[in-house]
């Protein structure tokens, strides 16, 4: 059902994924200039993919399995990001393009954890559901 708790927590983490990457910045480079998710293309196409999941997910009540297997993907994909803001950052060439980084690094982790508590919850619903075909 849409008015689940699972819906508030894939919500949060399609708002992250897709509003938040246009006010934090990921990084700020030897420059001076604030780098944006949307000025790297691969980088701003996995934001825009989570995104796609978490409400992909939402509208896939129906079927848990589904989406439970949506959530652990957007979780990978969200770690895939993840590593690759931590590779950029700890680039050890001399003066590296990340000169200071922003606070746009963290929100895969919080996309993540919001995405965790999804799937927790789905799955609990999961259980009901089955423990109730049984009593059937």
């Amino acid at each position: 059902m849409i008015q689940r708790i699972q819906t508030i927590y894939l919500l949060l983490s399609a708002g992250i994924s897709a509003g938040l990457i246009y006010v934090f910045h990921l990084w700020t480079n030897k420059e001076g200039l604030k780098i944006f998710a949307d000025d790297i293309n691969y980088v701003f196409a996995l934001f825009l993919v989570s995104a796609f999941f978490s409400i992909a997910a939402v509208f896939i009540y129906k079927n848990r399995q589904t989406q439970f297997v949506l959530g652990r993907l957007n979780i990978l994909l969200n770690f895939i990001l993840l590593g690759f803001f931590v590779y950029q950052s700890l680039n050890v060439s001399g003066e590296a393009d990340v000169s200071e980084k922003g606070i746009g690094i963290l929100l895969p982790i919080l996309s993540i954890v919001l995405l965790v508590l999804a799937n927790k919850a789905i799955k609990k619903d999961e259980d009901l559901v089955k423990s109730v075909d049984r009593l059937r």
